[in-house]
């Protein structure tokens, strides 16, 4: 393209392109995608989303024009590969200001630098870190942001590479620039006030750089070692000292804490038991952390934390007066409240000896009633009671509870003056966390007792009262029968459906009752739609509640279901979108298909012709019949579900599309022989999607993860569709397997999700080894995918030190929940049990790459195998044998 003349042409088109008019928008749309693989076709972008006079609309989408062609032409290796030439230029163009006034347009900008910088820098592109910092030093407000957002960016980009020589690369660059700079923007705080603009965008920039270091200690837990000391000195210094004042401000607390605790708690930091098994530099950061982590220090930090840090503050007090029950709820929505607990816990339980004296000194200075006009004392009460709940394992030792319960707790909870609820509150959460750790069971009869006085206290919301579950739940469903007004019913079922939600598993004892209720109110509520729905949100708690039990409601349950969402009955206005949760959770907790369950599918056509906004629930019960039972599903309505489908498609959204396009996908996971065989009528649409080119990408990368299951896990229905598209395209079999390799090749970056990319490329590689031209043609391109999969999916194992397929699942485990997790659901086990069959998740990439690679080089012998492997980027090879090289 000549850059003058061409100029105006692709300007004109562009604008054409934001047109609201299909005609006007479609013929420009074909043309730019013409222009894509036409040189100079990206510097004349450039050039126009860098001029700020032109519409905002058109500059936007030029950019993403120019971040598409990144992903699709900038490696040496991608068909229609744009020239170094051009390339140097481009780099050289983007960074040539930092001062877009658009913020949507500066993110992407800077989101397609870093797609840049991930491929060239620093090899290709040295000047880019360099020219970034200097810009960040700048003093005009804008280039200063703009340039941190690029910087923040590229450095997440680059912190996420995995081979070693990069990491090194990248730490060596800039990371250890971070801290100075961090501190210079921090004392730049402490000149601006609070409120102003620039104070909130240099708060935003420490931010960005924080994440940064986050990030790669997160990623890369060795190479970060040498950062560990200035990072405690730096974090300790403004967080727990009083270098922090007037300085520092909620997130950026979050953050330092966040960097503590992941450096105090990291298992790649400590020792082996038997020291002589540790590695090197396990024992260096170890020697680090105790060097830094004195008596002084960890005295300081404790007092800090409990005493400033775990004080209620104005606002929180203000939402307990206002609403008792809803900052009972929403507390720990309180962000730095819950960072300062969690880095206690890792904190008091790596140093328990030198903190165990400091917190228990605390506590002997609040012995006896607080002073209730004292409001500062009652909230550091508060503080010490909290800390000691929350170290209660530790502190097994050394508290006897039992006396302490007795000689000032108890008396504590029979203070009765409104000030003093603050510490009643706490208390009763102290005793619960003693309770499983250390509490005599002649003491429970009078914690009870005070526990029933309690439950008068209006201004209380405590989980303690688990004994009391089959009283309370008794009284309320006594209610329940007792009421008339149909108003009533509905507040009592809902407070029923609250209690249930809450206990989960544990209300399974005490609903017997209510089960057998239930359809006698059922039946009396005939012509009460909204008592039908308050009903409806009960069950669908209550089996949830029930899990697998819930198959002994079914008598009662699936005729409910079936007439809440049969669209000819007229009750379905009203019941349906509940019906259909209902019907969904019904199957989740099933154990096992039945012919009931089976039958109630008659009634999805009909909502599938709806189109209504109930229509991803809809598709959610479809993937729930495929997990249950795939086979017997799959007999019995395949045939309709692929009618719906093919009218459904012809008239919907990329979402909508892509929700039935994730059928079909889960189908073949779950029966890779069996779903083709169902969906065959389906398939070909997809084929042609990926031929084609599909411009939308999730909807691209839905068909490619379809197109991989059916290529890895179906290879002979694989050759017969593939036999039938070139028979009807008049190609070659050979022809059209080169285009659908390079198509999937090219747009492999419209796959987002780490599994699909895995999958993508254990389908390609399972067409080697091949004495195919046109697959050793494409050959270039199955690596360069493979590597892309092995970069996304390749950790470091924290113990080894090597790399291992994070993906890799060897056998089932029931988890272990918390008292706050809900237990796995009946398709949650399915799942994971489906996995461990999954390629994605039993087969090592790594393992497959140089199995592949071994059975071709066996095939073409080495002097073939040689010639091949030069198709091969160099760069490519180099990265592809780091990663082999623990094979």
């Amino acid at each position: 393209m000549n850059m003058d003349s061409a100029r105006s042409v692709v300007l004109q088109t562009l604008t054409q392109a934001t047109s609201q008019d299909t005609a006007v928008l479609k013929p420009a749309e074909e043309q730019l995608r013409q222009w894509e693989t036409q040189p100079g076709f990206y510097s004349v972008l450039l050039t126009i989303f860098n001029n700020h006079m032109l519409d905002v609309n058109v500059r936007w989408l030029a950019v993403l024009y120019f971040k598409n062609g990144i992903d699709r032409y900038w490696r040496r290796v991608a068909p229609h590969a744009l020239s170094e030439e051009e390339k140097t230029s481009l780099r050289a163009g983007l960074i040539t200001n930092f001062n877009e006034p658009v913020n949507q347009i500066a993110t992407q900008i800077a989101v397609l630098i870093a797609k840049v910088a991930r491929l060239d820098c620093p090899r290709q592109w040295p000047e880019l870190i360099p020219i970034l910092l200097e810009s960040v030093k700048g003093q005009d407000g804008l280039q200063q942001h703009r340039a941190l957002l690029t910087f923040y960016h590229v450095t997440k980009t680059l912190a996420s590479k995995r081979l070693a020589q990069d990491r090194r690369l990248f730490q060596d660059g800039f990371l250890n620039a971070v801290f100075e700079r961090l501190k210079q923007f921090l004392e730049c705080c402490r000149q601006i006030g609070a409120d102003s603009t620039c104070r909130e965008k240099l708060e935003k920039t420490i931010i960005l750089y924080t994440k940064v270091l986050l990030d790669f200690l997160e990623c890369h837990p060795c190479a970060f070692i040498p950062l560990i000391q200035r990072s405690l000195e730096f974090a300790v210094s403004y967080v727990f000292t009083p270098a922090g004042e007037g300085v520092t401000f909620e997130r950026f607390i979050v953050q330092c804490m966040n960097l503590i605790k992941m450096i105090v708690k990291n298992a790649a930091y400590k020792p082996a038991k038997n020291i002589d098994d540790s590695k090197p530099e396990s024992l260096e950061a170890h020697r680090i952390k105790t060097a830094f982590f004195t008596h002084p220090t960890l005295t300081e930090i404790g007092r800090r934390l409990v005493s400033h840090y775990f004080l209620l503050t104005e606002e929180e007090l203000a939402m307990w007066e206002e609403d008792p029950e809803s900052f009972g709820n929403t507390w720990q929505h309180f962000e730095l409240k819950i960072c300062t607990e969690v880095l206690f816990l890792d904190i008091f339980h790596n140093y328990s000896q030198t903190l165990t004296p400091v917190l228990l000194e605390m506590v002997e200075n609040l012995q006896g009633p607080t002073n209730v006009e004292d409001p500062v004392q009652l909230l550091i009460k508060d503080a010490v009671y909290n800390a000691v709940g929350l170290a209660a394992y530790e502190l097994f030792d050394n508290v006897d509870f039992d006396q302490w319960f007795k000689n000032q707790l108890l008396g504590e909870l029979q203070v009765s003056h409104h000030r003093y609820k603050l510490i009643r509150r706490r208390v009763i959460w102290l005793i619960g966390q003693w309770i499983p750790v250390k509490f005599k069971s002649d003491l429970r009869p009078i914690l009870y007792k005070v526990i029933l006085n309690l439950m008068q206290d209006p201004d209380l919301v405590v989980k303690q009262f688990l004994p009391y579950l089959e009283s309370i739940f008794g009284l309320l469903f006594q209610l329940l029968q007792q009421v008339t007004e149909c108003d009533t019913k509905m507040q009592v079922l809902h407070v029923i459906s609250c209690v249930i939600e809450r206990v989960n598993i544990q209300i399974r004892p005490y609903v017997g009752c209510l089960v057998q209720y239930l359809p006698l109110l059922w039946k009396q509520s005939e012509e009460h739609n909204m008592l039908r729905c308050a009903i409806l949100t009960t069950l669908i708690h209550l089996v949830q509640g029930l899990g697998a039990e819930s198959k002994n409601l079914y008598p009662f349950l699936l005729p409910v279901i079936q007439l809440s969402t049969d669209v000819h009955q007229p009750p379905h206005v009203y019941l349906l979108e509940d019906g259909l949760e209902l019907w969904l959770v019904t199957l989740e907790n099933s154990p096992a298909i039945t012919p009931e369950l089976l039958r109630l599918f008659q009634n999805m056509s009909a909502l599938l012709e709806m189109s209504s906004e109930n229509l991803r629930t809809c598709f959610q019960i479809v993937n729930a019949y495929l997990y249950l039972s795939a086979s017997d599903f799959l007999q019995n309505y395949a045939e309709s579900l692929c009618r719906s489908f093919c009218d459904l498609l012809k008239d919907i959204t990329n979402e909508g599309q892509v929700q039935v396009l994730k059928v079909v996908e889960i189908a073949l996971k779950v029966s890779p022989i069996l779903g083709a065989h169902m969906f065959q009528s389906l398939l070909p649409a997809v084929f042609r999607g990926i031929v084609d080119g599909e411009r939308y990408p999730v909807v691209m990368s839905t068909y490619l993860g379809i197109m991989g299951r059916v290529m890895l896990q179906n290879s002979s229905f694989f050759s017969s569709l593939l036999g039938q598209m070139a028979s009807e395209s008049s190609q070659e079999m050979d022809q059209l397997l080169g285009s659908v390799i390079e198509m999937w090749v090219d747009r492999m970056d419209n796959i987002t999700q780490p599994e699909r990319r895995k999958l993508s490329s254990l389908a390609l590689l399972s067409l080697l080894p091949s004495d195919n031209n046109v697959i050793q043609d494409k050959f270039c391109g199955i690596i360069n995918v493979s590597v892309e999969a092995l970069h996304d999916i390749m950790t470091e194992d924290s113990e080894t030190g090597t790399l291992k397929d994070c993906m890799l699942m060897s056998h089932f485990e029931e988890p272990k929940l918390s008292d706050d997790e809900e237990p796995p659901t009946e398709q949650d086990k399915r799942k994971k049990l489906l996995a461990l069959e999954d390629p994605v998740h039993s087969v090592s990439l790594q393992q497959y790459v140089y199995e592949k690679l071994k059975a071709q080089q066996a095939l073409l012998g080495d002097q073939g195998f040689g010639v091949l492997m030069e198709s091969v980027d160099t760069e490519l090879v180099r990265q592809l044998q780091e990663f082999l090289q623990v094979t």
